[in-house]
């Protein structure tokens, strides 16, 4: 009888105390064992998101399939439960394991079809898709609380986050620590290191000198703020004055002498050579014309120099063999077909979950309010317990608000994959050298040339 593992997951603390989907992957999962006669031997279970790698249990199932030689079987509900990152999935890979997608109706390991595997491949793709346009949403609401002049995140060293009336505002156990930092520095008279040690001499606080630069070039004490590589004139209150900020900024630009930049190459890091696997740079010649030769780390090598554009056209003729046949493209709208049902299934019930979340926590807040004018409980303890319930309020706000934008139409993500596929080549030609790299290292691993071939 074949042996297995079965992996179960959900993203959040709270989707595993409400008793959300656990309970039936595992009957499924189950189900699916005993209809394929095989054992089950071990079960993990992740409560954690698959968007990154370090999942713990994850984590003890690959150790457990590199200690065993046998099991090297693992029943999954469906690609996105398993990862949602291309790591993962080449590390299960790499072990040869034999997956078996329960509700995709999938077995991918080693033998299987070509086909079967792009189509899992694209999953993944599209797995990963969905995590990123839901931290897109998110970070939409952010952005918009940065436009109203609130920095949407923790505050530097001497401000603190004013939970009750969603602002920021000084903080007065810190003000002091920071206050000092820009007093004495602007005096030009200290080094971040001796600054460093001033501040613990004074306060017992040890601060590092990489800290210390960052505070000090914080605008936000200028009354300004950087949320996602823009400017903001924030709300905050100032405690420090804008001369002294002024002041502490041109002193620290006195103690920094400008670098000269490293010139950055189209195609470095993309090949070694082919001669003794050392690593392919780059150089300029006669102040214009790029050339790439072997680093020459192991000694004399016989790779001949290239020049950037005769290499980027070799290189080019790789996306010319990308292609999505029209065959498998039809199966992946028809998986994407009868996965979309599902998907809206799932998020309807989501939502509902949230929004009798969202009135149970405001009936909760309104019961507080009367049960305070009654005079049944005290002023700080309503302040402390309603700005408790307004914070998680305000959280399923935002992620009901992420559910209803976040859910992209997997059909027409697949058929944006198979437009980029096949106009690959055409675009890679229209493009700069390094305009050229881009898409060459979404598509390129282990890549070495002799000088002549690839």
């Amino acid at each position: 009888m074949k042996k297995a593992v079965i992996y179960a997951r959900v993203s959040s603390k709270d989707q595993e105390r409400e008793g959300y989907s656990i309970p039936a992957q595992l009957k499924l999962l189950r189900d699916y064992a005993a209809r394929n006669v095989i054992q089950i031997v071990r079960e993990f279970i992740d409560v954690e998101t698959a968007k990154t790698p370090g999942r713990k249990r994850f984590g003890e199932m690959v150790l457990f399939f590199e200690q065993n030689g046998n099991p090297r079987c693992l029943i999954v509900e469906k690609t996105d439960r398993l990862y949602r990152n291309f790591r993962d999935c080449v590390t299960l890979e790499d072990l040869e394991v034999e997956i078996h997608l329960a509700k995709e109706g999938q077995i991918i390991e080693k033998n299987a079809r070509s086909q079967a595997k792009l189509v899992h491949g694209i999953q993944v793709v599209i797995a990963r898709n969905y995590i990123d346009n839901l931290r897109e949403e998110v970070r939409k609401g952010m952005r918009e609380k940065a436009e109203q002049g609130i920095y949407p995140s923790r505050p530097p060293l001497g401000y603190r986050n004013n939970k009750l009336e969603h602002t920021i505002e000084i903080d007065p156990q810190n003000v002091a620590t920071a206050k000092r930092i820009f007093e004495l520095y602007g005096t030009g008279k200290y080094s971040l290191a001796s600054l460093r040690k001033a501040i613990q001499a004074e306060f017992g606080r040890k601060l590092q000198k990489g800290y210390l630069h960052k505070l000090l070039r914080n605008p936000f004490y200028g009354g300004f703020f950087v949320w996602d590589s823009k400017k903001y004139r924030g709300t905050h209150p100032l405690f420090i004055d804008p001369a002294a900020f002024q002041r502490t900024q041109e002193v620290l630009n006195n103690f920094n002498r400008p670098r000269q930049q490293k010139h950055e190459f189209a195609f470095s890091g993309l090949l070694t050579c082919a001669f003794d696997e050392c690593a392919v740079t780059a150089e300029i010649k006669k102040g214009k014309y790029v050339y790439y030769h072997c680093t020459g780390y192991r000694g004399k090598c016989a790779l001949a120099y290239m020049r950037e554009e005769a290499l980027g056209e070799r290189l080019g003729q790789i996306l010319k063999n990308i292609q999505i046949p029209d065959d498998i493209l039809r199966q992946l709208q028809d998986s994407l077909r009868q996965d979309s049902k599902q998907i809206q299934e799932e998020t309807a019930a989501q939502q509902t979950k949230l929004e009798q979340r969202l009135s149970r926590v405001r009936r909760r807040m309104e019961q507080a309010y009367l049960d305070k004018l009654d005079g049944k409980i005290s002023e700080e303890f309503w302040a402390a317990r309603n700005a408790e319930w307004q914070e998680e309020a305000d959280g399923i706000v935002l992620a009901l608000g992420a559910l209803q934008t976040a859910n992209p139409d997997r059909l027409v993500t697949a058929n944006r994959i198979l437009e980029l596929a096949n106009r690959a080549y055409s675009l890679y030609v229209r493009q700069n050298a390094s305009e050229q790299g881009k898409p060459l290292r979404m598509v390129l691993s282990n890549c070495a040339t002799d000088g002549v071939t690839l």
